[in-house]
Parts: C-alpha cells; structure tokens; sequence
C-alpha cells in the first residue's frame, strides 16, 4: 500500500460565511495541493472538506497520514466519537444531533477504502505545510469575495 501524507486546513470568514479549505497530498517527491471554497458555510465544515476532498484524490487503496489542526476532526476520529455517533443514531453522547453528518459519512466510507491515521498539528505555529494550507484556504474566501 502507499504511504500518502495529507496536509489539511479550513477557514471561515463569519461562521457561518464564506468558506475555504486546502489539502496538500505528498506521496515520495510528488506534491498535490487542492483548494476550493463554498459562499455560505462552516469552519468545521470547511475543515471536513479539505480532509474529504484529499481522501477522493487517492486513485487505490492507500496509507494515509492525514495532518490537521481541527480538534473537531481528529478527535472524532482518533478518540472514536464518529463511531458511536452512527451507533447512536447520529446523536452525541449529550442527545443532541450531530452536525455535518453527510461529511462524517462520506469521510466513513472513505475510511473503508483507506487506513487512515489522523495526527493533530498546532494551528498557526511552526507547521509548514498546515501554514501553507491556510494561506490557500483563505485565499479562496478572498476569491469568492472578490466575485462579488
């Protein structure tokens, strides 16, 4: 299987608001980066679709590090919040409703596809290619307001 390691961020200008998110895929000396943006969304939304849209890059199978400085994102998966969250019904442990389950859905079936990994980065600090992530992922908002 190949080792990919995935680069992710999100940004929200108001939340909701206008919405960009970023994904730089590394696999040996090749490099991807992948970035769009929604007129009317969510931070958390935006840091959920840059992992999904990294994810369906992957043309097989692979072994994915996925880097983000979303707590929202990791912590779902990495401390096993996503699966009791389907096992409940899509509710939290609290009884309220999960947000963002069609992305927590897409991103499960992805994870059937691939091992993933999730590694939580310090946001706005030392991390070079997080850093980078954010500076395309706010260079989308500024595009969807300069359309306007």
């Amino acid at each position: 299987m190949k080792k990919v390691t995935i680069y992710t961020d999100g940004a929200c200008s108001g939340n909701p608001g206008k919405g960009g998110w970023c994904a730089i895929l590394m696999y040996r000396d090749v490099e991807k980066v992948l970035s769009g943006g929604e007129k009317l969304t969510t931070n958390n939304r935006m840091e959920l679709e840059a992992v999904l849209k990294g994810l369906e890059a992957l043309r097989e199978p692979c072994e994915v590090s996925v880097y983000s400085d979303s707590a929202y994102v990791v912590n779902a998966v990495e401390n096993g919040w996503l699966v009791d969250w389907k096992a409940r019904g899509w509710r939290t442990a609290g009884k309220s409703d999960v947000k963002n389950v069609d992305l927590w859905e897409r991103l499960l079936a992805l994870m059937k596809v691939h091992h993933v990994q999730f590694v939580k980065v310090k946001g706005h600090a030392d991390n070079v290619n997080n850093n980078r992530c954010d500076e395309y992922a706010r260079l989308e908002i500024t595009l969807l307001s300069s359309e306007e």
